[in-house]
């Protein structure tokens, strides 16, 4: 077997974390979690789609994309880039509290926003419509686009929704790609 391992220096020379935002993703804080456990001088850029920022990752040496396991389409971040990107690390980190929150929960609860990888928490009975993030789908709630939304507890602590169900964290791998420069 034939295992391709890129040399930790290619780690060690992360100055730029691009991930999937906006700010209060999961991804965000996975990144800030990663650059502290590797002790890395590094910032952290948000996007809103991971294959917007993967696109900048290419041609940028010291930078790196973090991905999350369950993005939808993890898989196009990695077989296009075949000879220019490398999955280098991966690593686990809980989310934050998953939760179903509302604007206003007394209020019917018809349009629900959410990312496509919670999506599964959404009702049948609810009008479903996915979003970019967990981030996103309480700014857009919070704005009146829609009822409620599947999100993260810190997204409702900033956007000042209720939580109407609280799944907990969730245990979660997130994955580290460098360029092959």
């Amino acid at each position: 077997m034939n295992i391709a391992v890129k040399p930790p220096s290619a780690l060690e020379r992360i100055r730029l974390i691009r991930t999937l935002g906006p700010g209060g993703t999961n991804c965000e804080a996975a990144a800030r979690h990663y650059i502290g456990q590797r002790d890395l001088t590094a910032e952290v850029a948000l996007h809103a789609t991971l294959e917007e920022a993967i696109e900048m990752v290419v041609a940028e040496p010291d930078s790196a994309l973090l991905g999350c396991v369950v993005y939808p389409d993890l898989h196009n971040l990695v077989f296009p880039y075949l000879g220019k990107m490398v999955l280098a690390d991966l690593f686990l980190f809980d989310t934050f509290n998953m939760v179903f929150a509302a604007r206003d929960p007394k209020a019917p609860i018809r349009s629900v926003a959410s990312h496509p990888a919670p999506s599964s928490l959404v009702s049948p009975f609810h009008d479903l419509t996915l979003v970019t993030s967990n981030a996103e789908a309480a700014r857009r709630c919070a704005a009146g686009d829609f009822d409620g939304c599947i999100t993260t507890l810190a997204a409702v602590e900033k956007e000042g929704l209720t939580v109407v169900k609280d799944h907990g964290a969730v245990p979660m791998g997130f994955t580290i790609h460098v360029p092959t420069l």
